[in-house]
């Protein structure tokens, strides 16, 4: 994803918080004309100052790396890297715009934590709502054969994703805590089912609660 991406993602956001360029050059710790020279493509920003941004601007699971090239032409010599410290290595390296999602505990799902998540984990994935990375910590969703997410791995929650049958999802019943299950509807009656069959079918019950649904797994289900 190139510069392009940032500077449309920024923009956007300035112009929906009704933000300056002074006022956001202010928060950044920068002055106004170098604000202007970003979001004109003027200048290139270094990427301390792009995730800075992001922050300021409420985006802080937004996250800006950067990748070198190999130059990989024909008749090129293998693995040669051309790193300078100037505009002329742009060529060669790509801005790549990330999201960081907080990774919770089980127990932070019962009891919001006091304080801002310390853990972060980056994905390519662009949630709909506020997603939040959890591990899987038992074997109900461990299968032989077919889709199977065994224990240890861990797993995005989007709860923007609209909640439907056939989908990975965390639930909760009311008054227990939330445990990580496949949702299925028969005859209108919605069922929280394991992939592992020695763990039984549960009904959804009234006030059933959907945290959200499983759109990414470290590995492959």
């Amino acid at each position: 994803m190139n510069m392009d991406k940032w500077i449309a993602l920024v923009r956007d956001r300035m112009e929906e918080l009704g933000l300056t360029q002074e006022q956001l050059a202010e928060r950044v710790g920068v002055s106004q004309g170098s604000v202007g020279h970003w979001v004109n493509k003027r200048r290139q920003p270094k990427i301390e100052s792009m995730n800075r941004t992001f922050v300021e601007i409420g985006m802080p699971h937004y996250n800006v790396s950067l990748q070198l090239r190999i130059q990989g032409q024909v008749g090129e010599e293998r693995g040669v890297y051309q790193v300078k410290d100037s505009d002329d290595q742009l060529d060669l390296m790509q801005y790549i715009v990330c999201f960081r999602y907080p990774v919770l505990t089980w127990s932070q799902l019962e009891v919001p934590p006091d304080d801002e998540p310390r853990v972060f984990e980056q994905t390519d994935y662009m949630a709909q709502g506020k997603a939040f990375w959890l591990t899987v910590e038992n074997d109900a969703m461990s299968a032989s054969t077919g889709r199977s997410v065994p224990q240890g791995m861990r797993m995005l929650v989007d709860p923007g994703v609209e909640i439907e049958a056939g989908r990975l999802v965390i639930a909760r019943q009311p008054g227990k805590p939330a445990i990580f299950r496949e949702l299925a509807d028969e005859g209108g009656q919605r069922y929280l089912k394991a992939l592992n069959s020695n763990y039984p079918t549960l009904l959804c019950e009234d006030g059933c609660e959907f945290l959200g649904v499983v759109v990414r797994v470290h590995g492959s289900f």
